[in-house]
């Protein structure tokens, strides 16, 4: 496509705006970078590069240097930041500097931070021609892998991003993320992200923790007069408990192997132990179990991942470590507090609702038992002796002055006897002197 006077390299005004939008977030980039962040659909990286050199013309980019693989640098003046204001919608003020002179070094470490930001994002690719009427496919010979999406637009990032704190020298201090994700759209308010090329100690890479701990406990006043965490005028709520969430993207390239990187991992992760770890507060036993749950209001979710697994499976996999849980799981489950105090009402609410069930069905079955036992259990009764003249009970009692009991007459059968004349036997045994 020829060019014009104006833009004599032939770039359009949308590739134009993706140079701005992308060196307005990266601050520096490599032309292949800025196609795969922003419009992956092209081929090669020619409509980029004329796009960046359009803009050259007219003061907005500069290069100043090539990446440690020979491709050019790009970065913008602060007029192209400007520029780049007005494409992403961002006030001026946010947008950080130009990065100048980062391009003279090879940028290793922005480099890092910009693979890490479009293996996260993965920008779908965008038809760039006109549809054409459909033409019968041919058989496919192997299947083809399906892109797994990202999280995120270009727009969703900030690179570079300062936390400063406050000190009685009136200097201010803190920590600079290298990049701060905001994708509510993904159920992400906010992530924070350093990148981690294996060129520090572990004792440097986990005292930055402590600083982020630091900022996240300033307070401040809302308009009611009430103490919030400072953090909350710069980022949405995350909806969980604690600190917003940190990520360490290790990408030290070939600097270590993979033993020597785990390695790496569990000694940051165990040095940082009182940042993520939070405390644990013990509400008694239940069942002769104890109970507890872990109060997460002053710790940092910290998670770990590898630029390598996020370029290979994608954002969405099981590609993120949480300190903590002991396991590779996906972003949901790893940002989740499986321990903490909800976690414990939820139990106690469950228990609760299972004491009332067996208060209301133990009781009345014991009482129901006892009744049983009171009302069906048979008592002895001993046997009846009828009477040898009426067949009556010998027992019975329902005839006053009756003779006593001789074991075969009843009552009424007694007194009839007792007044009949004795036998002749008996009379003349009671003549008898």
């Amino acid at each position: 496509m020829g060019g014009s006077q104006t833009y004599p390299y032939g770039s359009t005004a949308a590739v134009r705006g993706h140079v701005l939008a992308a060196l307005g977030v990266l601050k520096v980039a490599t032309a292949d970078q800025v196609r795969r962040l922003m419009c992956p659909g092209h081929k090669d990286n020619k409509v980029v590069r004329n796009a960046a050199l359009d803009l050259a013309r007219h003061g907005l980019t500069v290069s100043e240097g090539n990446a440690r693989d020979g491709q050019k640098l790009w970065g913008l003046t602060p007029l192209g930041l400007d520029a780049a204001a007005e494409v992403l919608g961002r006030p001026a003020g946010e947008m950080g500097g130009t990065a100048r002179g980062a391009a003279r070094s090879g940028a290793p470490h922005a480099m890092a931070v910009n693979e890490t930001v479009i293996a996260i994002t993965r920008t779908a690719p965008e038809p760039t021609r006109p549809v054409r009427p459909p033409v019968p496919p041919a058989p496919p010979t192997a299947p083809v892998p399906a892109v797994s999406a990202g999280i995120g637009t270009a727009a969703s990032w900030w690179t570079e991003v300062a936390h400063n704190l406050p000190t009685a020298a009136r200097t201010r201090t803190g920590v600079r993320a290298d990049a701060v994700l905001h994708a509510p759209e993904a159920g992400l308010p906010v992530l924070l992200v350093e990148v981690d090329r294996g060129t520090e100690s572990d004792d440097v890479l986990a005292a930055k923790f402590e600083k982020y701990r630091r900022f996240f406990r300033l307070k401040g006043k809302d308009h009611r007069g009430h103490d919030v965490p400072l953090w909350r005028s710069l980022y949405p709520s995350t909806g969980r408990e604690g600190h917003p969430p940190l990520v360490v993207v290790f990408a030290p390239g070939t600097r270590l192997g993979e033993q020597a990187l785990k390695n790496r991992m569990d000694r940051v992760m165990d040095l940082a132990r009182e940042h993520w770890s939070g405390s644990y507060k013990n509400t008694g036993s239940h069942n002769q179990a104890p109970d507890g749950y872990y109060d997460y209001s002053d710790a940092i979710p910290l998670l770990f991942t590898t630029l390598e697994r996020l370029q290979t499976h994608g954002p969405h996999a099981g590609v993120w470590w949480r300190c903590g849980h002991g396991q590779w799981e996906a972003l949901p489950d790893a940002l989740a507090n499986p321990q903490d105090l909800e976690a414990w009402h939820q139990r106690d609410e469950h228990r609760r609702r299972r004491d009332e069930q067996e208060g209301q069905q133990t009781p009345v079955t014991a009482v129901w038992g006892q009744r049983s036992a009171a009302v069906f259990t048979p008592t002895p009764v001993p046997p009846q002796i009828s009477c040898m003249r009426c067949g009556q009970p010998v027992s019975a009692s329902d005839v006053p002055l009756a003779p006593a009991e001789d074991g075969r007459h009843c009552p009424a059968c007694r007194v009839d006897l007792a007044q009949q004349p004795p036998g002749l036997l008996k009379a003349f045994l009671q003549r008898r002197p």
